[in-house]
């Protein structure tokens, strides 16, 4: 997991190089374009979409993580938790294709706001969409990286 201010992003680079990809566009103006049906930037290797949701305060949301894919979160607008763990330290409870989601309990939680970002490779578990202070509506864009 990284987690990082957007103007920091060349330093994670040469890690892959669809993240590279992904870590050049991480500036204000490409992310506010960024539509809410899928964007595919290189097929199924690389793809992103807004969300525009509101936050939660249910414990009862399941965490998800994924074998194949990486995750690059970004908010355009509002503040989010992510909650994290370890994927055996939660119960498994559904998995379609390269998601998996899980019930448990939180290890740590990151904070988002616009102007920062948080990679999550594959097997680090997250709850994204949680409440920082109460429910709110919050605008992130997703990267899924094939790797």
């Amino acid at each position: 997991m990284i987690c990082a201010q957007l103007a920091d992003a060349a330093a994670y680079r040469g890690l892959h190089p669809r993240l590279d990809r992904v870590l050049g566009l991480l500036t204000p103006e490409y992310l506010a374009a960024v539509p809410t049906v899928r964007q595919e930037l290189e097929g199924e290797s690389l793809f992103v979409t807004r969300f525009d949701v509101e936050t939660s305060n249910d414990p009862a949301r399941l965490f998800e993580y994924h074998r194949r894919y990486l995750d690059v979160f970004t908010l355009v607008e509002g503040c989010e938790r992510v909650d994290i763990a370890r994927p055996e330290a939660l119960a498994l409870r559904d998995q379609k294709g390269d998601w998996w989601g899980a019930a448990g309990e939180p290890e740590q939680g990151v904070i988002l706001r616009p102007g920062s970002f948080l990679v999550l490779f594959p097997g680090d578990a997250h709850r994204p969409g949680m409440a920082v202070s109460g429910p709110a509506p919050i605008s992130r864009v997703v990267f899924k990286i094939l790797i």
